[in-house]
């Protein structure tokens, strides 16, 4: 690893207070590039930076390198390490539809547990509750009963150490509290347990919600998201909720809205059943 990459390295821990996993991203992809390039990543040409990255064919793991590379490089033009500025452009990519479900189908999913257990009770509270938060399930596993202020969640452990507030529905609350109230484990700093009374696992989230709704805990922040929109709520208020640094990142649930729109005309408009006009 070269001295500029630590440099920076050291910036987005201390200076700018990034999450562990996203500072060891980074330091992933930074040292793999001056790895590929044979040379330290701040004397590089764009020519041998490109010739490096020739060699990725997935476009998304092409994109995330060249924002790395950005944000490294615009470390070294304020740090003035480079007194030119440089940017590389990212590929674009289709737009996809964040994977979501409806209402109805995650009602059907948790009425299926049961909740004969202390477990089930868990099962139950923790897919209502990142429903009802659309938390990530990073922030969600990390939530102490005292993040939890009335009918309030705040996020303290978010991107970025950015805390906020989000309210929680009255049933989420209400099976939060049947679940504890049935856990027999000793009350620890922890919201989320396993089985031996340890803090609940990402793979642990990942199996329950994957039980019972066949997705990943993330599809059910996105299922909040999208319930938000479609419900008319501003895009800059589930911005906040979700506590997105840019409002660009939130508008991807307009796609959601349009197809949304799409498919009621579709299904109601009387000129859509038409084949054909004589």
């Amino acid at each position: 690893m070269s001295s500029g990459v630590e440099a920076f390295l050291e910036y987005i821990t201390i200076i700018k207070a990034l999450s562990p996993k996203t500072i060891e991203a980074y330091r992933h992809d930074l040292t793999e590039i001056e790895m590929m390039a044979s040379g330290a990543l701040a004397g590089l040409e764009s020519a041998s930076i490109f010739k490096a990255l020739s060699k990725i064919e997935n476009k998304r793991t092409l994109n995330r390198k060249l924002s790395a590379i950005n944000s490294f490089l615009d470390f070294c033009h304020t740090q003035r390490f480079d007194s030119k500025s440089s940017k590389f452009s990212l590929s674009k990519l289709p737009k996809t539809l964040p994977k979501y479900l409806p209402f109805e189908s995650i009602i059907r999913g948790v009425e299926s547990i049961d909740r004969g257990d202390w477990l089930g009770q868990r099962d139950y509270a923790l897919i209502l509750f990142l429903y009802a938060t659309g938390t990530r399930i990073s922030e969600c596993l990390a939530v102490q009963e005292d993040d939890i202020e009335g009918e309030w969640l705040r996020v303290r452990h978010g991107k970025g150490e950015k805390e906020r507030y989000i309210p929680i529905a009255q049933e989420a609350l209400k099976a939060l509290r049947t679940y504890q109230n049935t856990c027999p484990c000793v009350k620890q700093r922890a919201l989320w347990m396993n089985y031996r009374y340890e803090p609940l696992s990402r793979i642990s989230a990942f199996k329950i919600t994957q039980k019972y709704l066949g997705v990943s805990p993330h599809a059910l922040r996105h299922s909040y998201a999208t319930g938000l929109i479609l419900g008319g709520a501003d895009l800059r208020v589930v911005q906040e909720l979700l506590g997105h640094a840019s409002l660009l990142t939130t508008q991807i649930y307009t796609h959601v809205q349009k197809h949304n729109l799409q498919v009621t005309v579709l299904e109601c408009h009387p000129m859509a059943k038409i084949q054909s006009l004589k």
